[in-house]
């Protein structure tokens, strides 16, 4: 079993935002395999399905960004799932151009909050992740501000292609490995 966990901001105000990427991936991931996500479990809105043969826990935890891993560590305890193998993350990135994506097995936050707080829950960094770019922060923007903010029509395109893409690679990571899906995937939006 698999826990897939997007990152983002319950509430209106926030929906369709740059920080809630990893939301809308997840709706997008919960559409394409027909899975509700709808039970509140675990501070979070769950849906539970099969991709590819594999039985998923999606999970958009609903303790606001900074506080995800308080969500994601009670969902891996109850369903014993082990994080290091099983847990996949979905969040955006501001170091990548909008629509990027790049998958890695580990690594630090990157000063992403969200992240952080998912390490210090698990006490590690050893966790499959997708990052979907959002794009820089313009000069004299605050970042939360910027992060916060809503896709230009053009970019908004860009992001939902974006959102496609996550979903297949989610089903490459949970078929063939994360390290399949880093060479189909992490440059993918380059060669464009």
């Amino acid at each position: 079993m698999w826990i897939i966990a997007g990152l983002g901001n319950p509430s209106y105000q926030y929906a369709k935002t740059r920080h809630n990427a990893g939301f809308d991936a997840m709706d997008c991931l919960a559409e394409k395999y027909g899975i509700d996500i709808k039970e509140k479990k675990h501070n979070a809105l769950v849906g539970k399905g099969i991709i590819e043969g594999e039985k998923v826990v999606l999970l958009k935890p609903q303790t606001f960004m900074n506080l995800s891993g308080e969500s994601i560590r009670s969902a891996l305890d109850f369903y014993k799932v082990d994080e290091k193998e099983n847990l996949l993350v979905i969040y955006d990135d501001i170091s990548l151009s909008p629509g990027q994506l790049r998958i890695r097995k580990k690594g630090s936050a990157g000063g992403h909050n969200g992240i952080k707080n998912i390490i210090a829950h698990l006490g590690h960094d050893t966790f499959v992740r997708i990052k979907i770019g959002v794009g820089e922060k313009p000069e004299g923007y605050d970042l939360v501000d910027y992060v916060l903010g809503h896709f230009s029509k053009d970019e908004r395109q860009v992001m939902e292609e974006a959102f496609r893409d996550t979903a297949e690679a989610v089903a490459v990571i949970l078929n063939e490995g994360a390290d399949a899906a880093m060479n189909l995937f992490n440059k993918k939006r380059l060669e464009q």
